[in-house]
């Protein structure tokens, strides 16, 4: 380790930049199917209902895979798992170009989703070993604006790449950028800053001044039963369900309910597509800085649930607008605003699930991220049914506004300040 200076390095933020790379590599890949969806159908001759499965074919085994891989990065580190995450996703989604009909796609989704579960709890593991509690808040909104850029940009560029490239041939580039950040990371980065030779002491003495100390990973019954039967947690998985659930919606069948509910050219469908995550690139960042600004000055309490039930009631607030409202863009606009708030609170939500993780931040963010992926299992298929029984967009909004309503009771019940597991902090 270096000690030769008494100035703190900033290896941390490296880490930091490394994370983001991989949120924008996450949603360049899991976006560009929404935009590609209506060719895709168009050849594999597939209905809305079976698209509609298909998004949720991913939802299911991330949802399926996410806690035990998360478990496993506890245990081994992320060093390792996230390499082989996204060596695996990265692999599935040029398998996409593959599909040749409606059961392969299944199918490649599917593992696809498999293989990209556990990226982000992982990377809440790395931030609770390399960034100090200060700094959660602002750098969890950083990692998500990552993440909502490129997945706002994506579908801009599909519309740029589709009069020149076959829709499998951009799976296929999509894909083959996970490889090379895999490379950096496994060579770079280290699972705790004190074994990073470019770290010197004083960094690593303000990375740990307020981490909490090493506690026992057990695997048995006892450990599950008290991350599964705690109040905190549950208030914390039923929070977290609308904002996968909503968001869900704008990464899948957003383009498809534009270009059904309105005239738009193909130019401003791509637009107002990738709208909501274009303005969550803004409440993702100011999200997290409020968060830990409110913290430092009236307690965790407030700078994690008083920030993000207020969210949440915009949120809710916003959906019931859009889904009433008889303009088309109006009601994208008020989608766009309702994905942002909700995306307001990914710093408090995230920031809390590691305060209540401590040293098993991984699974417990895990927890919280698969409550939210059972919301992203149902999104693409009550919407596809809700257009096939009932011919209507608008009820899938009305459930979404509730649910964020509901959010804010959730809210008010989650204490970040109270550990899951009280024994082996």
């Amino acid at each position: 380790m270096n000690d030769m200076t008494t100035r703190p390095t900033h290896v941390r933020y490296k880490v930091v930049a490394m994370a983001v790379l991989l949120a924008m590599v996450t949603y360049l890949d899991r976006v560009c199917i929404s935009k590609l969806a209506p060719n895709i159908m168009n050849d594999l001759g597939l209905s809305k209902v079976q698209m509609g499965w298909v998004f949720s074919a991913f939802a299911l085994a991330y949802a399926l895979f996410e806690i035990p891989t998360a478990w496993w990065a506890d245990r081994q580190g992320t060093r390792r798992v996230l390499t082989r995450i996204v060596i695996w996703w990265s692999g599935f989604t040029i398998a996409t170009a593959a599909s040749f009909n409606y059961v392969s796609l299944l199918i490649v989704r599917f593992l696809f989703g498999a293989g990209e579960a556990g990226a982000w709890p992982g990377v809440a593991r790395s931030f609770s070993r390399w960034i100090p509690r200060r700094e959660r808040g602002t750098i969890q909104g950083i990692f998500f604006t990552g993440a909502h850029l490129a997945g706002g940009l994506t579908p801009l560029l599909v519309v740029a790449l589709l009069p020149y490239l076959h829709w499998r041939m951009i799976f296929v580039i999509f894909g083959a950028i996970g490889f090379v950040w895999a490379l950096v990371w496994y060579r770079w980065f280290r699972d705790d800053p004190s074994e990073h030779s470019e770290v010197n002491k004083a960094e690593l003495e303000s990375i740990v001044s307020d981490r909490h100390t090493e506690g026992a990973h057990a695997a048995g019954w006892a450990y599950w039963k008290q991350l599964l039967l705690s109040p905190n947690m549950w208030a914390l998985f039923v929070m977290y369900f609308p904002n996968s659930f909503s968001f869900y919606f704008c990464i899948t069948w957003l383009p498809t309910y534009l270009q059904e509910k309105g005239s738009f050219d193909s130019t401003m469908l791509g637009f107002l597509a990738g709208l909501p995550l274009l303005l969550s690139v803004v409440s993702d960042l100011t999200g997290g800085v409020t968060t830990d600004w409110v913290t430092a000055r009236f307690g965790l309490r407030w700078g994690r649930c008083g920030v993000g039930a207020a969210a949440y009631l915009v949120a809710g607030v916003g959906l019931i607008i859009a889904a009433a409202s008889a303009s088309p863009m109006v009601s994208a606009i008020m989608i766009a605003l309702a994905t942002a708030a909700s995306m307001f609170t990914l710093g408090a939500s995230w920031s809390t699930a590691i305060e209540m993780g401590r040293n098993h931040a991984g699974v417990v963010s895990a927890a919280m991220n698969t409550s939210g992926q059972f919301g992203s299992l149902l999104c693409p298929l009550i919407v596809a049914y809700s257009v096939e029984w009932f011919k209507s967009w608008d009820l899938p909004l009305y459930l979404m506004g509730g649910l964020f309503l509901l959010g804010v009771v959730c809210w008010g019940l989650i204490d970040p300040q109270k550990p899951v597991f009280e024994s082996g902090e």
